[in-house]
């Protein structure tokens, strides 16, 4: 069985925005409710993660220093 392409954060998020919407309206049956509401819910589990990974990946920034060498460095966030 093929395996389901992972949405980008973009998609994702684009995704649940919409499902936001159409929930807001309140025109959706209870069923359908919970259908994007769970559905909401993976999309932000795929938000968060793409978000975990990309500051994964930022932590560790390389920086040349005066003698050419290269150090590892890692990212300080504000408010962490």
């Amino acid at each position: 069985m093929p395996r389901k392409k992972e949405l980008s954060f973009e998609e994702s998020l684009g995704k649940l925005e919409e499902i936001v919407k159409t929930m807001e309206e309140g025109s959706l049956s209870l069923k359908d409710l919970m259908t994007n509401y769970s559905e909401g819910v993976q999309l932000a589990k795929n938000c968060l993660t793409a978000l975990d990974r990309a500051e994964k990946t930022m932590d560790l920034l390389v920086k040349e220093g005066e003698d050419g060498t290269v150090k590892e460095e890692q990212l300080e966030i504000e408010g962490e």
